[in-house]
């Protein structure tokens, strides 16, 4: 499970930044997660229970907006959602293979909040 990996990683760096703030805890941590980050959504919050323990965030909520994957057709430049669970990304319109995302593949701390 690298979901315990990304969460240890994703606390250390928002304890970073509370310190730097002067806060003494982080009441929540907002993320941004892709459909196609290879992040599994239970998993992530089953992690974060973990992790959070003995940290800043230890009685943090943690909210999850997920992202779903989007792909640009190169060929007749519509952008759609890709729907396929393995992210094989086929154009509606005109039928070709895309290999273009535009989102869908983010990982990222969206905000803190801290007291």
């Amino acid at each position: 499970m690298h979901e315990l990996s990304l969460v240890s990683n994703i606390l250390e760096i928002v304890e970073d930044c509370a310190i730097r703030e002067g806060a003494s805890s982080i009441r929540v941590v907002s993320l941004r997660v892709g459909a196609n980050s290879g992040v599994e959504p239970e998993a992530l919050e089953f992690a974060f229970e973990v992790a959070r323990q003995g940290t800043l965030a230890q009685d943090a909520r943690l909210e999850v907006e997920y992202v779903p994957l989007r792909a640009l057709c190169e060929v007749c430049a519509l952008e759609f959602e890709v729907s396929d669970r393995y992210g094989i990304a086929v154009c509606p319109s005109c039928h070709r293979t895309v290999s273009k995302f535009v989102r869908g593949e983010e990982l990222e701390v969206r905000s803190l909040e801290v007291v």
